[in-house]
């Protein structure tokens, strides 16, 4: 019982150093605490349950507002991931070795999250903790595979020393790893900036949270976006921006919207990037032709002749959200599919806007900013800054929108790219290509805020090499670390239980039974 406690209480440590939280120090203190629990000489069940204790600790408080979204999907969804957590502590190595491999091990499972289930759910990541934290930096070396196995590599390695309270080779050579991969971030390429910058506007709408789209009047939504952007002088800017799906008409081009929005870009002499929801025609793309038919998510960019010069369908879709998965399975068992009714349509375009002046700007709408490899496909094509619009105002409280600034500030250290994050409800900010965050609005609130965002070129090293060999090297580091317990089975002699000789175990690793 003591060591499930402790196994569960180093989980809420990590989900404390999570936003809205945001206790970034805890993350290695609550690795550490695990490490400790689980000792050298936990048996397959102990490390099994420690591991499930651990994730459901951190991972059912992190992902809170998934309970808005889908109350089952988030039971689902936080059991699941807490069991690859497990799998991970019943794979890795327990011997000294275990310094390598349970970083690599944990941090493979994490990267899993960025494709399974639905194309990926990875909220509640431990590198979101740390995009508050002096380790940020490592995002530009290797994203949030990279950042996370930093952060699991540092925390096991101390949770070893203070396990087996002597200093070894192994507890130190791990130190060392993650300290070089630390250094090589301080001098890694962060990309360069052009001299040019642009004068951009993110207009906040304000309203009520915890709003579904269904219960909403869209007009409502428009309104108010268009009265907080009357406020704008002429000439004051280069650039406005409306948050996701501000305007949800069947054919945007055919709708009064259209005509009102030309006419503000007109008015300020500036072109507007608008977040546009457009009906698909029933039958078109597999949809039931007796059914709603489905929707489109872009963004559009209008000049101020009333000109649509530029255009981005959203490709990574909200399971549950933007789409329901297994729509007819869960139909059959009472589940609520119609608070999802229609299905979004994937985009297949690359991730840019063009400015009237052929200046790219990458886009990553609302969800998409969770995925590092939708930002890094817009600087492939050429983006000079990065715009997240979104729409959080379906969630009650601040988590998921806490992470989505984090996750913004991520995106913006990957790419050396600044990023303009605008909702209609919050948070709305500016990301500097260092991370900072500046001119936060506030929840709920009618806001429109300016900033000066300078327009940079050239690749980081996530931007030229992606996820790919950071997974490659956690499972290579895994697959090292079982090598002797693999010798040792196969009668080549025994793996030392510990990285130090003579070492007592502690009151939560008794030793083994003869």
């Amino acid at each position: 019982m003591r060591r499930a406690a402790l196994a569960l209480g180093s989980g809420v440590l990590v989900a404390l150093s999570l936003p809205p939280w945001g206790f970034w120090p805890l993350a290695f203190v609550g690795v550490a605490l695990f490490e400790f629990t689980l000792g050298t000489d936990a048996t397959a069940r102990q490390r099994a349950a420690g591991g499930w204790l651990f994730g459901a600790g951190w991972l059912f408080p992190g992902m809170g507002w998934m309970w808005f979204l889908t109350a089952p999907g988030y039971v689902v969804v936080g059991a699941l991931f807490a069991g690859l957590h497990a799998l991970a502590a019943v794979v890795a190595p327990t011997g000294r070795w275990r310094v390598f491999g349970r970083p690599a091990a944990h941090t493979a499972v994490e990267a899993l999250r960025l494709f399974v289930p639905f194309g990926g759910v990875p909220l509640a990541t431990v590198a979101l903790g740390q995009a508050g934290g002096p380790l940020l930096g490592v995002a530009r070396v290797g994203g949030v595979i990279a950042l996370t196995w930093v952060v699991f590599q540092i925390g096991i390695a101390l949770g070893a020393l203070a396990e087996t309270r002597r200093a070894g080779r192994f507890e130190f050579a791990a130190l060392g790893a993650a300290a070089t991969v630390v250094v090589l971030a301080a001098v890694a390429p962060a990309g360069h900036a052009t001299g040019r910058a642009l004068r951009v506007t993110l207009v906040q709408g304000g309203g009520p949270q915890g709003t579904l789209a269904i219960n909403t009047n869209p007009r409502d939504v428009v309104e108010r976006h268009l009265a907080a952007t009357r406020t704008i002088e002429p000439g004051s800017t280069d650039l406005v921006v409306w948050p996701e799906n501000v305007i949800d008409v069947p054919v945007f081009a055919e709708s009064p919207e259209y005509s009102e929005v030309t006419a503000e870009a007109a008015r300020i002499g500036a072109p507007f990037a608008v977040g546009i929801t457009e009906d698909v025609p029933a039958g078109m793309d597999g949809t039931a032709i007796d059914g709603p038919g489905a929707f489109l998510n872009a963004q559009v960019m209008i000049t101020p002749m009333g000109a649509i010069i530029s255009r981005y369908d959203k490709v990574r879709r909200v399971p549950f959200g933007e789409y329901m998965p297994m729509r007819g399975l869960l139909a059959t068992f009472g589940a609520p599919v119609n608070q999802v009714p229609r299905d979004a349509i994937a985009g297949t375009g690359p991730a840019v806007l063009n400015l009237p002046d052929g200046t790219r700007l990458g886009v990553v709408i609302s969800w998409e900013v969770f995925f590092g490899n939708r930002a890094r496909d817009g600087i492939e094509h050429g983006a000079q800054m990065i715009i997240n619009p979104t729409n959080g105002s379906s969630y009650t409280g601040t988590v998921l929108q806490t992470q989505q600034v984090a996750s913004s500030r991520l995106r913006a250290v990957e790419s050396g790219r600044w990023v303009a994050q605008v909702a209609p409800t919050g948070f709305s900010a500016f990301v500097t290509d260092s991370g900072d965050v500046i001119d936060r609005t506030g929840v709920s609130e009618q806001k429109v805020v300016h900033h000066d965002v300078a327009l940079r070129t050239g690749n980081t090293w996530y931007v030229s090499l992606g996820n790919g060999p950071f997974v490659l090297a956690a499972l290579l580091v895994l697959l090292l670390s079982l090598v002797p317990r693999m010798r040792a089975r196969r009668g080549r002699g025994p793996e030392p239980e510990s990285g130090t000789p003579g070492t007592e175990p502690t009151a939560l690793t008794p030793p083994a039974s003869p």
